[in-house]
């Protein structure tokens, strides 16, 4: 009988067996990848300063954020949310030294207070890789091939990548759309939201052919060409290009160079990630400066729970059952050849039903 107290609070829930040996064994995939591309893994804190989690990035919101008050500094402690800052932080203080471009990797939980629609989990297990130095082209050629290589390792399939443009309005609100500073805000959210209407009443009616230069990337960057006025865009077409031939036939790209959400803090180039069988987005990454150090850098995050149901369920291992008094030498060489053992507690216990197929007897694994 299920008591109220057991239940778990809104957006949060428990992955049981085989589901969490499914994200184990992505996760395990996804950094192995990383680490053979030169990603060197960070560990950083589940809890820090609000002050210090906030301002690394823009559009982190500490409102998100649970707070409480450190009893040792009498400072205001946040769960992070978001592990992308604190890569930020510790390029800009414990490894300010270290040689560029450097490329960290990382892997922890997040939560946040609320979560919305789009995202409704609570708690999420953050996977990503930043490289810090370097928002080129190349960055983000590199980044991008590595995240698909990442979620192919996985074993995911279908994967395709839209990119954005998230500084598009302001790139062509300069001279080749001009636009008033107080309505910019407001064309990137009709723009986002791909309102045409509310787009023509905010004073953005230049912008509306921006609208259909989405879809397939060789038609929609065509059609992105042909709308950019007096060249504004033609190094971020450029750009746009030859990260999509670094990606190739390894995955899907597509092109919605307004999309703004999940892109808070992202400068010049965006992409979201999806795959067959996963609801919604995979993760995001694109290029970005740290708040204080002022660097360049490009990255993109996972969001591994997002897999589950996707990823092709591990195998049932073989499982050796070990009775009382059995030879723990044999044991473990079994163990070392691969084996899985369950070992006997009590007298009444049924090796069938704890799942296993053999049973040591002596030196030797016999069928049950």
């Amino acid at each position: 009988m299920t008591h109220a107290d057991d239940l778990l609070p809104e957006g949060l829930e428990d992955r049981l067996p085989p589901e969490a040996e499914a994200i184990t064994r992505a996760m395990r995939a996804c950094l192995d990848v990383l680490a053979s591309h030169g990603y060197d893994r960070v560990r950083p804190p589940l809890v820090e300063f609000e002050k210090s989690l906030a301002g690394r990035m823009d559009g982190v919101q500490p409102r998100r954020m649970f707070r409480f008050v450190d009893p040792s500094s009498l400072r205001t402690l946040a769960l992070r949310s978001d592990i992308t800052p604190q890569i930020g932080r510790i390029a800009a203080t414990s490894l300010v030294g270290a040689p560029r471009p450097l490329r960290l990797a990382y892997c922890g939980e997040t939560t946040v207070i609320k979560a919305d629609q789009l995202e409704p989990a609570r708690e999420r297990l953050q996977l990503g890789a930043e490289l810090v130095g370097s928002d080129t082209v190349a960055a983000a050629s590199e980044v991008v091939g590595l995240a698909v290589e990442a979620l192919a390792a996985a074993g995911l399939s279908g994967i395709s990548v839209d990119f954005t443009l998230p500084d598009l309005v302001d790139t062509l609100a300069e001279k080749a759309m001009p636009l008033a500073e107080g309505a910019r805000d407001a064309v990137r959210r009709e723009l986002d939201t791909k309102d045409a209407g509310g787009l023509v009443a905010a004073g953005g009616e230049a912008y509306l052919p921006l609208l259909y230069a989405t879809g397939p990337f060789d038609d929609a960057v065509a059609k992105l060409r042909e709308i950019d006025a007096g060249g504004a865009l033609a190094s971020r077409i450029a750009g746009l290009k030859q990260i999509a031939a670094r990606i190739g036939n390894s995955a899907r790209v597509t092109l919605d160079p307004t999309e703004r959400h999940g892109f808070e803090y992202q400068s010049w180039f965006g992409f979201t990630l999806y795959a067959e069988g996963v609801r919604g987005a995979l993760g995001r990454g694109g290029t970005y400066l740290i708040k204080g150090s002022d660097e360049a850098a490009t990255g993109f995050s996972l969001y591994l729970d997002q897999l589950v149901g996707a990823v092709p369920a591990p195998a049932q291992r073989d499982a050796i059952y070990l009775p009382l008094g059995h030879d723990a030498q044999a044991a473990a060489r079994l163990r070392a050849e691969g084996w899985r053992t369950i070992a006997q507690i009590s007298d009444n216990e049924d090796p069938r039903a704890l799942g296993c197929t053999h049973r040591l007897a002596g030196n030797e694994a016999v069928v049950l």
